[in-house]
């Protein structure tokens, strides 16, 4: 017959348990990033937020040691990105460059969206503001607001109304100028600011509310011609252009770009993450590098960040409903 065994259970006091996760969760983020990091951009080179997200890949890849590689994932209105950083692996190796499109006014339009910009993302901070210019092609016959409007009305259908996507911020500002004002278009939606660009040079588009990045070249080589910008006042960077609140009182069209992770990702990685973009921000070379590109440097923690995107959403809602805009009659 074989021997009892006499098995004993230790259990750890809970003071000790909670101490051991403790020292676990510090061993895990002093060995983080072991492996690069994947950064997704949800627009093709030529934009905005491609430049926005190398500049901070650059940052980190120096800071953390580790490659973080830029993947752009263009499409749809910025949502095919967000949808794909928002399924990752919440491990620390997947992070998105979050636009106020994929988390505010796309959301806001009822487009049915493969994600929900709230639940299921992990805010880190917020990282630019990025003005919009009302940019026109140099042989449309309007040299400010006014005529611009009064050209549209009085060519229906004249003017082609490039986007970014159905649903961006560049798309709701047309919306919000036709609702305040009677601005008629045609829209047409592409997949990002480059290729947007590149049709309203050769004349296939008339108009586009675009960055200063991958507009500002243009402008000052006569390729384009800004007639309004949609920040709520004039930027010392473009004194002769002026803002459309201007003309129309209340207008306002900025938008933001930030870092997340997919829900669940670890706060230790947030956090050492956050810690840097702050860093990035204080630097005078990194800042002297984005306000070149026509971006303003921000940063915030990443509660302040998660309140904002809810504020945004919640605010782009309203102004939508108010307008009477949906995702069908948006296209």
């Amino acid at each position: 017959m074989p021997a009892r065994r006499n098995w004993r259970v230790f259990l750890l006091p809970p003071f000790a348990f909670l101490l051991f996760c403790a020292l676990a969760a510090a061993a895990g983020a002093q060995t983080y990033p072991s492996r690069p990091i994947r950064m997704i951009v949800p627009y093709p080179p030529g934009g905005s937020t491609d430049p926005t997200g190398r500049a901070f890949a650059a940052w980190l890849t120096e800071a953390l040691g580790q490659q973080v590689v830029v993947d752009n994932r263009p499409g749809a209105g910025a949502t095919i990105g967000h949808g794909l950083a928002a399924k990752a692996t919440p491990d620390g190796y997947t992070i998105l460059l979050g636009t106020s499109g994929g988390l505010a006014t796309g959301p806001a339009l009822g487009s049915k969206l493969p994600y929900d910009p709230v639940k299921d993302f992990a805010p880190i901070g917020l990282g630019v503001y990025t003005p919009f210019l009302l940019v026109v092609h140099p042989g449309l016959p309007a040299a400010n607001l006014k005529e611009f409007i009064g050209l549209s009305k009085a060519q229906p259908g004249g003017i082609v109304f490039a986007s970014v996507g159905v649903g961006t911020p560049n798309h709701l500002g047309a919306e919000l100028l036709k609702v305040m004002t009677g601005f008629r278009f045609v829209h047409v939606p592409y997949k990002g600011g480059g290729p947007a660009v590149v049709d309203l040079i050769a004349g296939r588009a008339q108009a586009l509310f675009g960055g200063i990045p991958y507009t500002g070249s243009h402008i000052k080589s006569g390729r384009l011609r800004a007639i309004a910008i949609g920040h709520p006042a004039r930027m010392s960077a473009w004194p002769d252009v002026p803002a459309i609140a201007e003309t129309l009182p209340g207008f306002s069209n900025t938008t933001w770009f930030g870092l997340l992770g997919p829900a669940g990702t670890p706060k230790a990685v947030v956090t050492r993450i956050n810690a840097e973009m702050k860093r990035a921000v204080a630097n005078p070379e990194f800042v002297k590098q984005l306000v070149a590109l026509g971006l303003e440097p921000a940063s915030s923690t990443p509660a302040e960040f998660h309140d904002m995107i809810v504020s945004e959403l919640k605010r782009w809602t309203q102004v939508i409903r108010e307008a009477g805009i949906s995702a069908e009659s948006a296209q």
